[in-house]
């Protein structure tokens, strides 16, 4: 292998990477019937004119396995970050006594569960998807490198193998996290 395509399989893994950090990410957004502080993450609260998310304004303790108590640093900010949480359409209403924000989360339904293991599916699907462009952009590289020829047919295949193999670890990562997400929901 030369260095063109010792670059282009770090640019693979490199997506990869992305897709699956991507994946965890989204997966912490998603509630399973307990208090996670990563619920909050895209709440913003326009702040003296400045966009400004809620970690960065307050601190988020979990007090209790199904509440969240969000302390707000600015007392004056109180009713702006509950109204922005109530409006982030979580699925949970805030409660404020005036210094501290409460989110109770609710224990959730069969039904409910069921639909967010979907949302979990949905998730793990696009990541393979991200990764299977991946996968194609390299071949892409390899094969015009070919073409140029600067690699022969029979590197060729060895390194779409080696691409292959990239693609397919990445998906059985994909799958595993799945599984743990749609378990830690499913669970009661």
């Amino acid at each position: 292998m030369n260095e063109m395509t010792e670059e282009i399989f770090a640019s693979c893994k490199e997506e990869i990477a992305k897709a699956l950090n991507h994946q965890k990410n989204e997966y912490q957004l998603l509630r399973a019937g307990r208090a996670n502080p990563h619920i909050l993450d895209k709440v913003f609260i326009d702040y003296y004119g400045v966009p400004t998310p809620i970690k960065n304004m307050a601190s988020i303790t979990v007090p209790e396995a199904r509440i969240l108590a969000v302390q707000v640093w600015d007392q004056s900010q109180v009713k702006n970050v509950s109204k922005a949480i109530a409006m982030a359409d979580l699925g949970i209403t805030p409660s404020d006594d005036g210094r501290v924000i409460r989110l109770v989360f609710p224990i959730l339904t069969e039904e409910r569960r069921k639909e967010i293991v979907k949302t979990v599916k949905k998730i793990a699907e696009e990541t393979k998807i991200a990764t299977r462009a991946a996968r194609r952009d390299a071949l892409e590289m390899l094969k015009s490198m070919q073409k140029d020829g600067e690699l022969s047919e029979d590197e060729l295949a060895t390194c779409e193998k080696e691409v292959q193999k990239l693609i397919d670890n990445a998906g059985e990562t994909i799958d595993e996290v799945c599984k743990t997400k749609e378990k830690e929901i499913m669970e009661v």
